[in-house]
C-alpha cells in the first residue's frame, strides 16, 4: 500500500467544478510536483488531501487509514501533513522561534524548553538561527517562508504539501527558499505545486500536469519535458519555456 493514495476526488464551489476526479499514489521520501494553469485545482486539491476543504466525493488515505472517514480524528491526521501555504500565514505577534515552537508545545504537548530546543535546530536547518529573535515584520518574504517550512518540518510531518510556496516572493529570494526545499529531497515526502519548471526538473520524482480539474498526463521530469505522450502537455511546457526560458 502507498503512504499517500487520493482515489477518484471531486470538489464544486457551487456549480462550478473544480475538480473532476483525481487519483494518484505517493510513496515515503518521494517528491511530486503539481503543474498546470492557474484556477485548474491544483490549491483545491492540496485543501482537499489536508481536509482544509472537504471533497464531494473520493477518498483520501494515509498510512492505510482513510482521511475522508468521518470517524477520522482529522487533527491527529494533520499532525502527520505539513502545509506551507502561498501567503506564508505566520503569527506576527510571535518571533521567528515562537512561531516554530508553538505548535509543538499546543498540539503536541511538549514542555516549552524542548520545544524551543527543537525549533531552534529547525530554523538552523532552513538557515534562519541568526533571526530566531526576530519577528515576521523585520524578516524578508523568503526569510518567512523558510520560517514556515521550518514550523511544518518541527511537527515531524510524513508529508509536507507546498501550494506555490515561491509565488509571492521577489525573485532574488525565490532562490533561498527552493534551495531549503532541494535539502529535503529524499528525506520527507513532498507534494509541491509550483510554477518553477526548472525546479520542477530537478528535483521531482514525478511530475502531474493538471488542467481543467483532470490529471492530463503525469510522468518523470525527462518524459515530461523531453517527450510527453500528450499534445496539450507539449503546448503548455512550450509556452512556459518560451515566457521564461530554458533553466
Amino acid at each position: 500500500m502507498s503512504m499517500l493514495e487520493v482515489k477518484n476526488i471531486f470538489k464544486s464551489y457551487g456549480t462550478t467544478e473544480i475538480l473532476k476526479g483525481i487519483s494518484f499514489t505517493m510513496e515515503k521520501e518521494e517528491t511530486k510536483v503539481i503543474i498546470g494553469t492557474s484556477g485548474t485545482g491544483k490549491s483545491t486539491l492540496l485543501r482537499c488531501i489536508n481536509q482544509l476543504d472537504k471533497p464531494d466525493k473520493g477518498e483520501v488515505w494515509l498510512d492505510g487509514e482513510e482521511i475522508t472517514n468521518p470517524k477520522t480524528n482529522i487533527n491527529t491526521i494533520r499532525e502527520k501533513i505539513g502545509f506551507v501555504f502561498q501567503d506564508i500565514n505566520l503569527f506576527n505577534h510571535l518571533n521567528a522561534l515562537r512561531n516554530v515552537s508553538i505548535g509543538l508545545e499546543k498540539v503536541k504537548g511538549i514542555a516549552k524548553e524542548a520545544a524551543q530546543k527543537r525549533a531552534l535546530d529547525e530554523l538552523y536547518r532552513v538557515g534562519l538561527e541568526a533571526q530566531a529573535k526576530q519577528y515576521p515584520a523585520q524578516l524578508s518574504g523568503g526569510q518567512k517562508q523558510r520560517v514556515g517550512i521550518a514550523r511544518a518540518l518541527a511537527m515531524d510531518p510524513e508529508i509536507i504539501l507546498f501550494d506555490e510556496p515561491t509565488s509571492a516572493l521577489d525573485p532574488e529570494l525565490i532562490g533561498d527558499v527552493l534551495d531549503v526545499m532541494k535539502s529535503l529531497c529524499g528525506k520527507i515526502a513532498m507534494l509541491i505545486v509550483t510554477h518553477e519548471m526548472g525546479f520542477a526538473r530537478n528535483v521531482a520524482n514525478e511530475i502531474i500536469f493538471m488542467e481543467g480539474g483532470v490529471i492530463v498526463e503525469s510522468g518523470p521530469p525527462t518524459q515530461m519535458f523531453k517527450n510527453p505522450k500528450v499534445e496539450r502537455t507539449r503546448q503548455f511546457l512550450g509556452r512556459i519555456s518560451s515566457l521564461y526560458g530554458e533553466e
